[in-house]
């Protein structure tokens, strides 16, 4: 009787694991599990944890979720899981980092997206309201193509920011979130330049030419730029730095410190830092200046092609094809490969018309 007891008791331990296990598989539910997740530039990661049912030839609204002005788990399921590794913006208006279960509302034209604190649970049975902690309403777009089964997209990338779409049978739900970049590099410069990282030029270099093409924080990145050419992190003879620093100071109105430092800076600078900071003199469209420097660099290093072509260029910047055409072919046999050899057959031919090579 007790071993008839105990072959029970394990055929029926046995029985419920089975089902427990099939039941924890999650790939075989009718309405699969899922995952859309997305890396921004600013380092914040957000992904969205759902199931995705499918239309199946139902009516959405009716005999299938979501049913207008009803909290919906905006999945199937398990309620869909938001999170995000950084405090973001969801529609202009502020979401701390965190896990929340996301929950819509269906209208017409509009929707209203919810992240509630209460993300562990099934479907929006033990949905409270007062658990709220951002709603949002965003227009529906409508599509002309049924999408079977659900999913989520990002859309609309850029450095700081996403469209995350919520895409069902011919009806999209989007809803833009973004960080704040700019806030959060420099803030991760400032770390990183506290760090061992700290010790090298060039750290201190790419901080201030980031805040540069950002047109951010410039007096910061001036301070930086002063670290980048210092004595104490080897930058103070190296031209990089110092040109990060005059563009700095060109870009905040001191233009005639800006210029005194590039003065400084090719003395030490060499052949192709000499030339390309001609041709960038060029495009500010300080010709002058540009031929100086390009003269500069020929008495430094005769006979190469690099200087060659920057004569090239400051002539027929100036107008003078004539002494263009003539170091133009002088520097034909001195190039150094295929690719700029036929960039200065085609120059000559420019010069030979008359016509400006920059």
């Amino acid at each position: 009787m007790k071993k008839a007891l105990s072959v029970a008791l394990c055929t029926a331990a046995l029985f419920v694991g089975t089902a427990t296990q099939a039941q924890q598989d999650k790939s075989k539910r009718p309405s699969p599990p899922a995952v859309a997740a997305q890396t921004l530039l600013s380092g914040a990661v957000i992904s969205i944890d759902y199931s995705q049912p499918s239309v199946k030839g139902r009516t959405i609204g009716k005999d299938l979720e979501p049913k207008e002005g009803a909290v919906w788990r905006t999945g199937a399921n398990e309620a869909t899981v938001f999170e995000t590794s950084k405090d973001i913006h969801v529609e202009g208006r502020e979401l701390p980092a965190g896990k929340y279960g996301l929950f819509t509302i269906a209208g017409k034209d509009e929707w209203t997206i919810i992240f509630n604190k209460t993300w562990k649970q099934w479907g929006a049975f033990e949905y409270k309201e007062a658990d709220d902690v951002l709603r949002v309403k965003v227009k529906t777009v409508p599509l002309a193509n049924s999408v079977e089964w659900l999913k989520y997209e990002f859309l609309d990338q850029t450095e700081n920011s996403a469209t995350i779409a919520l895409v069902w049978e011919k009806q999209m739900i989007p809803f833009k979130v973004e960080t704040d970049y700019i806030a959060d590099q420099v803030a991760s410069f400032r770390k990183e330049l506290r760090s061992q990282r700290g010790f090298y030029w060039l750290s201190w270099d790419q901080a201030a030419q980031w805040a540069l093409q950002h047109n951010t924080n410039l007096e910061e990145a001036l301070l930086w730029s002063d670290s980048a050419t210092g004595n104490a992190f080897g930058g103070s003879r190296i031209f990089q730095p110092w040109t990060t620093k005059a563009d700095i100071l060109n870009k905040l109105g001191r233009s005639t410190e800006a210029n005194a430092i590039m003065k400084q800076a090719v003395s030490f600078a060499g052949m192709q830092d000499i030339h390309q900071y001609g041709r960038r003199l060029l495009q500010q469209k300080r010709t002058k200046e540009a031929m100086d420097i390009f003269k500069m660099n020929y008495e430094k290093n005769p006979k190469q092609f690099t200087a060659l072509v920057g004569m090239a260029r400051g002539y027929s910047a100036l107008g003078d094809y004539k002494n263009a055409l003539k170091f133009a072919k002088q520097s034909l046999p001195l190039a150094p490969d295929a690719v700029n050899k036929t960039s200065m057959e085609g120059a000559v031919k420019k010069l030979e018309a008359g016509q400006d090579i920059n």
